[in-house]
């Protein structure tokens, strides 16, 4: 990485430590970086070094740890969106670079949920060496946990399992979608088809965001019907 970009990197990180986390300023900087190099510029702002290897908590089926592109997470950010009133959900948050990132661009709050405890460690002292006070990583099997993550509005999938634990996780996914409308962003991870989930746009040949539809469908009754109709 060029020297310029490399010395932006250690100033962000600097202001970030000291408590001064202006979004502004990070996308400014993040952008003026050759797409090429963001990746090791994001790493270096974030002060990652080796990451810790898989362990045997990793259960079978699942995808080893391998960090979203800078690149792809920004097409969520753009694509979903991700405001800052959103809640960011990173299902296999691995060491927390996804969710760390995605709030320091955007705002949002961020929830990691990752099922290895050396790598929920190692997220959580991201998180507290960049002072984040709505970014959080909670240890657990993703598909089990996703559905009490009520308050998640925008919940990421990086290829993290497939098959029966997919299955699963989308099941819980469903239950959420009964209290508000999600958006489901999927990197390299094509879903199977869900009645309660609609896709809204692909982006290249790994992003695509779905929408949750149950709200609207629990609406259609009512439309077109009479106050008194629809009250009774």
């Amino acid at each position: 990485m060029d020297t310029t970009h490399w010395d932006s990197a250690a100033r962000i990180r600097s202001q970030i430590e000291s408590g001064v986390h202006d979004r502004e300023r990070f996308r400014a900087a993040l952008l003026g970086v050759p797409p090429g190099e963001r990746d090791a510029w994001v790493d270096h702002v974030f002060g990652l070094g080796d990451l810790p290897e898989d362990g045997p908590e990793l259960p079978r089926g699942c995808v080893p740890y391998l960090p979203c592109s800078v690149d792809a997470l920004l097409g969520v950010v753009e694509h979903a969106p991700v405001l800052a009133s959103d809640i960011f959900v990173d299902v296999g948050a691995g060491a927390g670079r996804a969710a760390a990132f995605v709030h320091l661009l955007t705002g949002a709050g961020a929830i990691g949920l990752e099922i290895q405890p050396r790598l929920v460690v190692a997220a959580r002292e991201l998180i507290a060496r960049m002072r984040f006070s709505r970014v959080s990583c909670v240890e657990g099997d993703a598909a089990d946990l996703a559905g009490f993550i009520t308050i998640g509005s925008v919940f990421f999938l990086y290829c993290p399992f497939s098959g029966e634990r997919l299955d699963k996780m989308l099941t819980c996914l469903e239950q959420v979608a009964h209290t508000k409308t999600i958006r489901v962003c999927c990197v390299d991870l094509p879903l199977p088809p869900c009645a309660w989930l609609t896709p809204e746009a692909s982006h290249g040949a790994d992003l695509t965001i779905y929408r949750s539809t149950i709200l609207d469908r629990d609406r259609e009754p009512t439309m077109g019907l009479p106050p008194r109709e629809r009250a009774s």
